[in-house]
């Protein structure tokens, strides 16, 4: 007898999974995007050592969501591998150049600066992809029978790269707000200044792809046009984060820009899931559809139900910890 729909629980934790590594391995992840552009070397010392004792414990959470789509919607893993395998390649690519770099650079001399465009590229490379991994879901996926038959490059498209720009700009916004927090004089006031015109390339993607989004398909057109629902109010709490970041960068506030820039991708993701769902493999195969059985799913829940706390408080621990400001000399060696 199901007493519970695990299909649906299990969409949330991988949903909570999913919108927590992006948050948290975002903003290290915008670290490096904007590392090419920092105002000296001293400063880029002072970037990696900001996400220096958190960037590992950040990836957990891919690991989670990947584990977890594998065991309670294999069918996901059917379809999004094949489709998505140059995507997901040269995401996982990024995160080793970025990984690597983050060991050899304290260590090198003469050649720091490959390891800077390491971290960079690397960072810049995970983000794109990442972001046009996002718009190929949003299209769908060629599906007959259970089975991708689509061709290896369908996933990029002129949509896919906007998506994949917009996610950079994004990390990059959440990147500059932490360091917002993180750092003080003038790399802080080098921080502040940028961040206002990433907010606006940010504002002018997702409006692009806002306004794209609704004739890729036409049951996403219809979830938001057929009539007016409450899910419009995820657009307006997302502008409204957006003003707080502004007014909070304009007022010289340190956390509050960060935490508003948080907000704008919580509310932008709802939207998304909103647009989708319940189609975890778009357009035809709902979360019901590509669930695993129910014994499979219980057990495993029984051990992610465990999981999850431990990682929930090494993360709070962790972050508690390397608190406070980030100070020039100081940090990881």
């Amino acid at each position: 007898m199901e007493l519970f729909d695990l299909a649906l629980i299990w969409a949330l934790i991988i949903g909570f999974g999913v919108i927590m590594y992006v948050l948290m391995d975002g903003f290290d992840l915008g670290v490096g995007i904007l590392f090419p552009f920092a105002p000296s070397e001293e400063a880029r010392d002072v970037m990696m050592n900001s996400v220096a004792p958190v960037w590992d414990g950040n990836e957990t959470w891919l690991i989670l969501g990947g584990a977890g789509l594998l065991a309670a919607f294999p069918l996901v893993y059917t379809v999004f591998l094949p489709a998505l395998y140059i995507g997901v390649f040269l995401m996982l690519a990024g995160l080793i150049f970025r990984g690597v770099a983050f060991e050899f650079r304290f260590k090198a001399r003469s050649s720091r600066y490959l390891w800077n465009w390491a971290f960079a590229g690397g960072s810049l490379l995970a983000a794109f992809a990442q972001g046009a991994v996002v718009g190929a879901y949003i299209q769908g996926f060629n599906v007959e029978n259970g089975v991708y038959v689509g061709g290896a490059l369908d996933w990029l498209t002129p949509f896919s790269i906007l998506t994949g720009l917009g996610l950079v700009a994004g990390y990059a916004l959440l990147g500059s707000t932490w360091l917002i927090m993180k750092s003080e004089g003038y790399i802080q006031e080098w921080a502040y200044r940028i961040t206002p015109p990433l907010l606006f390339s940010v504002l002018t993607v997702f409006a692009m792809v806002s306004l794209w989004t609704p004739f890729v398909d036409i049951t996403v057109f219809e979830r938001w046009f057929d009539k007016i629902h409450v899910i419009w109010v995820l657009p307006v709490l997302s502008l409204l984060c957006a003003w707080k970041i502004f007014s909070a960068v304009s007022k010289r506030k340190e956390g509050m820009p960060f935490v508003a820039t948080m907000g704008l991708f919580i509310f932008t993701y709802l939207g998304l899931i909103a647009s989708r769902w319940p189609y975890v493999v778009p357009p035809n195969y709902t979360l019901w559809d590509a669930s695993s059985a129910y014994g499979s799913q219980l057990f495993l829940l029984l051990g992610l139900l465990f999981v999850i706390p431990v990682v929930l408080m090494y993360t709070a621990w962790t972050y508690w910890v390397f608190r406070g400001k980030v100070k020039a000399g100081e940090g990881y060696h």
